[in-house]
């Protein structure tokens, strides 16, 4: 598993790409692709582009960890 660049939710942009969701999760550019096109997953089209907002993105995170709560 890759190590997240980001510490902390605040530091995230507003608006995520694959390639930050990936960075976030420490997975692949790849898998962070893949999850976009997930059910369920809060993902926006904005033109050609898919984009997931910060505050959805940190729900759904803590929705998908078991006994999470958010910092």
């Amino acid at each position: 598993m890759k190590e997240s660049m980001y510490k902390h939710y605040d530091e995230l942009p507003l608006f995520l790409n694959s390639e930050t969701v990936a960075k976030v999760l420490g997975v692949s550019a790849s898998s962070g692709y893949e999850l976009m096109h997930e059910p369920g997953f809060p993902m926006l089209r904005i033109g050609n582009r898919m984009v997931v907002p910060k505050e959805q993105f940190i729900q759904w995170v803590v929705e998908h960890i078991e006994g999470g709560e958010r910092n």
